[in-house]
C-alpha cells in the first residue's frame, strides 16, 4: 500500500494497527477526519480542512492534541514525501482512545494521526438515481462534524445505487428535500440559475461547495440555496456536484434522463481550476 501515515511524530509506511479492540473510537464510533488534497503541487483551501477537522472533533467531545495550523504543517511535510507530480488524498484523523462511562469519549484521551496516499482525481461524468435512504436529523447524529460514523449509512446508498446500475445517488432529508450526494454538495442548474440545498442541520457544508458558489457569484451568476424537491431534478437543465475528493464533476445521468451540454457545469468547472492556479 503507498501510503504512509503520521501518528506520535513518526512517519509509518502502509496501514498501520493503530487503533485496537478496546479503542473507545474503533468500538464506539466517535472518530471524526477531514480530507483534503495536494493537486498539481497545490493544496487548496488545506488550512479550511485542518479548521474544520478541530471544530468537528470538539463538536464530538474530542480534544485535539495539535491546532489546526500545526496539523496543517503535519499534512505538507508528509506530502513533500513523495513525487511531486503525484495527486495526494490528505486524510488526518482524530478519536478517542478511552471513554467516559464507556459510551461518551474521554476528550483527554484524544489522538491524532495524519494519513496520506496518491489518489487520481476521477475522470468524467457520473450517472446517479434517487436514493431510498435519507440523511439523518442533527439531533438524531453528529451531522455537524465530519464523522466517520455517519458514513455507515451513505456506504447503504452507494451500495443501491450500484445494484441498480448507477455510479451514486440522491439522498434526501427526514422532510423529503434534497440533501446531497452520498459524499457530496449538490447543484441543479435551471435557466441559468444555479440552486443548491439549503443547509438544513442533515448534511454538511462543503468547503468545495463554499469556493464554487463564490466563484460563480463572481462570474455573474445566480447561485440560490433553496428547498429542492426530488422531482425538480427530473427538471433540470444540468446537475452537478462539488467536494473534495472529486472537487467538480458532472451528472450525465439523472435516472433515466441524459445530460449532454452543460454550459454552467463548465464555467463552474473552468473557474475553479482558474482559482487554482493563483494559489
Amino acid at each position: 500500500m503507498d501510503a504512509i501515515t503520521w501518528i506520535n511524530g513518526n512517519w509509518i509506511e502502509g496501514n498501520p494497527p493503530i487503533l485496537g479492540p478496546m479503542t473507545q473510537s474503533t468500538w464506539l464510533g466517535s472518530l471524526v477526519f477531514d480530507g483534503a488534497r495536494r493537486i498539481n503541487g497545490k493544496y487548496p483551501d488545506l488550512d479550511l480542512h485542518c479548521d474544520r477537522l478541530i471544530k468537528s472533533s470538539e463538536r464530538m467531545g474530542l480534544k485535539s492534541p495539535k491546532s489546526a495550523s500545526e496539523i496543517l504543517n503535519i499534512c505538507i511535510e508528509g506530502c513533500l514525501r513523495f513525487d511531486s507530480s503525484k495527486d495526494l488524498y490528505i486524510k488526518p484523523l482524530i478519536w478517542a482512545e478511552d471513554g467516559i462511562g464507556i459510551i461518551a469519549p474521554d476528550p483527554e484521551s484524544t489522538k491524532l494521526a495524519v494519513c496520506i496516499f496518491p489518489a487520481p482525481l476521477p475522470e468524467g461524468g457520473m450517472s446517479a438515481c434517487l436514493s431510498s435512504y435519507i440523511r439523518p436529523m442533527e439531533n438524531a447524529a453528529p451531522t455537524d462534524s465530519k464523522a466517520a460514523a455517519l458514513y455507515a449509512n451513505t456506504g447503504r446508498a452507494v451500495r443501491e445505487a450500484k445494484a441498480k446500475g448507477y455510479d451514486n445517488c440522491v439522498i434526501c432529508d427526514h422532510e423529503g428535500y434534497v440533501a446531497e450526494f452520498t459524499v457530496a454538495n449538490l447543484f441543479k442548474v435551471k435557466n441559468k440559475i444555479v440552486y443548491t440545498p439549503k443547509p438544513t442541520g442533515t448534511f454538511l457544508v462543503g468547503i468545495t461547495r463554499n469556493r464554487v458558489i463564490n466563484l460563480l457569484v463572481e462570474l455573474g451568476i445566480e447561485v440560490i440555496e433553496s428547498k429542492i424537491k426530488p422531482e425538480e431534478l427530473l427538471e433540470a437543465d444540468e446537475i452537478f456536484c462539488s467536494g473534495n475528493y472529486v472537487k467538480l464533476r458532472k451528472i450525465v445521468k439523472y435516472e433515466n434522463k441524459n445530460f449532454k451540454n452543460t454550459p454552467i457545469f463548465d464555467l463552474a468547472y473552468k473557474a475553479y481550476w482558474d482559482w487554482m492556479k493563483t494559489i
